[in-house]
């Protein structure tokens, strides 16, 4: 539904560390900026 692209492994686990702390309500907000049908995403990356 959402990725994020970084520039390292540590940046990459930084920001999962912060996701992890955000409530349910956030993340979907998160989601929905970038993604409002909540597609999946899988099919464009290939």
């Amino acid at each position: 539904m959402w990725f994020d692209l970084t520039t390292s492994i540590e940046a990459a686990m930084t920001r999962e560390k912060q996701l992890k702390d955000w409530k349910r309500a956030r993340k979907v907000a998160l989601i929905e900026e970038r993604n409002p049908r909540w597609e999946d995403l899988y099919p464009g990356l290939l």
